[in-house]
């Protein structure tokens, strides 16, 4: 499935390892998406509560649907994430700088699509420049 195809089809994105800090750019990427019309699902074991909404542990712990899980941790961390998608999610999107190749087989094997060191916010800036 091609990133624009991503892009228009999914709307829920679970957004693992947001952060509360406006400077972070987990922050900036998910409130980019949410103000283009996104459902941003935060997940972060630290955190309560992001910009009004309540912020899952973990992946297993979303009670709603999910799309579009968007990575902002280490890659040593991206193979537990995607084995706790599996099952919940259409897409494994791997932050830019963020390269595991066992996930993405993982993923794959799993069923998902997956999106490896792009970034989501630029990926629909490109696709919006048209």
């Amino acid at each position: 499935m091609a990133i624009e195809e991503i892009l228009k089809k999914y709307k829920d994105i679970a957004v693992v390892g947001i952060s509360d800090k406006p400077d972070r750019y987990s922050y900036q990427v998910a409130k980019f998406l949410m103000d283009r019309g996104y459902n941003i699902i935060p997940v972060n074991p630290m955190l309560e509560e992001w910009m009004g909404k309540k912020v899952y542990k973990d992946i297993h712990s979303i009670d709603h649907n999910i799309d579009v899980v968007d990575i902002f941790r280490k890659p040593e961390f991206i193979v537990d994430i995607v084995k706790d998608s599996g099952g919940k999610a259409k897409v494994i999107w791997m932050q830019e700088g963020i390269v595991n190749e066992e996930a993405e087989k993982l993923a794959e094997n799993m069923g998902m699509e997956v999106v490896m060191d792009k970034c989501m916010k630029k990926e629909y800036e490109k696709l919006n420049k048209k």
